[in-house]
């Protein structure tokens, strides 16, 4: 007489968060081994701030500002942010291509934590966004760059650019878990952080654009966040722009953070 075995039930996904943390960071460790399989992603982060920094340094520093090296010390702070948001990209474009390519298929049949796929693309990507604010900063000093406060303003800087691109992360992952195709979160960014950034005080003053598009550049929260880095890392009033920085990152995480979890459940 023939047997019939039972299926094998499936793996659960009830573990502890001390045990889902560690599922977390090997998967944020596998996202960043896999930079030396694909070194192109490490440059993406590395090339575009460099041509940033160095076409409006010498480009537009003498004619927006006295000499170049005055221009880097008021522009920099502001390409570091709009850096930051454009790497956010990055966390979208990576778990749209694990969603299309079957990874988080596969995941989903092991007994791992239920979120640990999606924190760990998260943590991977800010380590990313350090090393690309390091660089950045690494590069205007050797431009002539110089930090007008000190060690506890830079980690300030650092930190803050960090929980707001945490933040504004969310989005991203909303846009990947929506969108068909990776290269689509990409024109997702170039149709709204460009003109975000560039309608902003990263480039030029907000007293040298007209009166009608003044009123929206101090609203706009990559004003708020360029001033408060000026401040940290060169001089002028922080604690106003920090405290707005602060609460529009919150603002974005408490909109966008539910409805990117509520959507990456559906879809997987």
């Amino acid at each position: 007489m023939t047997t019939i075995s039972a299926p094998a039930p499936l793996p659960t996904r009830r573990v502890s968060p001390l045990v889902g943390l560690r599922h977390t960071m090997t998967l944020a460790w596998r996202s960043l081994v896999q930079i030396k399989h694909n070194p192109m992603e490490l440059l993406d982060l590395s090339i575009q701030p460099l041509m940033f920094v160095l076409l409006f340094t010498y480009v537009f520093g003498g004619a927006i500002a006295d000499s170049p090296s005055d221009y880097l010390r008021f522009m920099l702070p502001g390409i570091m942010v709009q850096n930051a948001l454009f790497a956010t990209m990055t966390t979208g474009f990576g778990l749209n291509m694990d969603l299309t390519k079957g990874v988080f298929d596969r995941l989903r049949s092991l007994p791992i934590a239920r979120w640990a796929p999606l924190a760990g693309r998260i943590i991977a990507d800010t380590v990313k966004q350090a090393w690309s604010i390091a660089l950045l900063l690494a590069i205007g000093m050797v431009l002539g760059f110089r930090i007008g406060t000190g060690p506890l303003g830079v980690l300030g800087a650092f930190a803050l650019l960090l929980v707001f691109s945490l933040a504004a992360a969310w989005i991203s992952v909303l846009v990947g878990v929506l969108v068909s195709e990776p290269d689509k979160v990409q024109i997702f960014g170039f149709m709204v952080i460009f003109p975000l950034t560039f309608t902003s005080n990263v480039f030029v003053p907000t007293e040298s654009m007209p009166g009608w598009l003044q009123a929206w550049v101090k609203v706009n929260p990559v004003s708020t966040l360029a001033d408060a880095l000026r401040g940290l890392l060169v001089s002028g009033p922080e604690s106003g722009p920090i405290v707005t920085s602060l609460l529009w990152g919150l603002g974005i995480a408490l909109v966008f953070a539910p409805l990117a979890v509520r959507a990456v459940r559906r879809r997987v």
